[in-house]
């Protein structure tokens, strides 16, 4: 379900991306964090953009919004793949209700363990 949100066939216009300097947003000093956050609208998405861009990875509940509106949650998921894709990062669905996302020093690794 969640695999159609994370990608998309659309095609990008040139001001769909935006520059960002990836080596000012490194973890310092080998310290990684991980916020825990929730997407309950859509005006969410921009805290959640300010965490990966500080360089954090966000673990993001989706639950709420998928139940209560599956249009924004498309939304959100999309606005959110664009900013990982200009960070240089990655997005994954992580079963039913949850998305993580990654700044360029860090994968997901789809394969299950």
């Amino acid at each position: 379900m969640l695999r159609g949100l994370l990608t998309s066939k659309e095609e990008f216009k040139e001001d769909d991306y935006i520059e960002i300097d990836v080596e000012a947003i490194s973890p310092k000093a080998g310290a990684v964090h991980i916020k825990i956050a929730k997407i309950n609208s859509y005006n969410d998405v921009e805290r959640i953009q300010s965490l990966l861009r500080d360089g954090n990875v966000v673990l993001a509940k989706i639950k709420q919004l998928k139940e209560k509106d599956m249009s924004e949650l498309k939304r959100a998921v999309e606005k959110l793949r664009r900013t990982c894709v200009a960070l240089n990062g990655d997005i994954a669905g992580v079963d039913e209700d949850y998305i993580i996302l990654t700044p360029h020093y860090a994968r997901v690794a789809r394969e299950e363990v």
